[in-house]
């Protein structure tokens, strides 16, 4: 879509200076939102939020960009949302991680390295009749389909 092209231009451009900040994604929603997900290797704070969001509003309502009302959401990426960039991998280096992989298989386990081409995962293996081991294995991420942090309460 023209637009969301248009509106990651305006987050590159605000945040060419920051190299820390990197663009998750653009998204304009059926019901006008267009939601803008930016993150760091250390975070986002909130005025790097308003930063970007009032620099991309200013410039889509010069232009008259979307000729409908709409809201303008900028955020990092939710705790839920899976990870789409390699670099996110690198910043959750010693969090655990939902996997589901291009074979239908699923894998969890605690991320210990990441990579350009692959991630390594610590998992518990248990085979039977012996005791949960935990093993290292390493995944393409081209055989990865998604990818989720897990949130541990403990």
């Amino acid at each position: 879509m023209q637009l969301e092209k248009r509106v990651r231009d305006l987050v590159e451009e605000k945040i060419a200076d920051r190299p820390e900040l990197f663009l998750v994604d653009v998204k304009m929603l059926p019901n006008n939102k267009l939601i803008i997900h930016v993150d760091g290797d250390q975070g986002i704070s909130i005025q790097d939020c308003v930063a970007i969001s009032r620099h991309v509003g200013f410039h889509l309502e010069e232009e008259n960009a979307i000729a409908t009302a709409y809201n303008l959401e900028v955020s990092s990426p939710g705790v839920g949302e899976p990870l789409k960039l390699t670099r996110q991998y690198a910043k959750n280096i010693g969090r655990e991680l939902a996997l589901k992989l291009a074979d239908g298989n699923k894998k969890e386990g605690k991320l210990v390295a990441a990579d350009e081409t692959s991630i390594t995962i610590e998992e518990q293996v248990k085979e039977k009749g012996k005791k949960v081991q935990l093993v290292n294995s390493q995944i393409a991420l081209n055989d990865i389909t998604e990818t989720k942090v897990l949130i541990s309460f403990k």
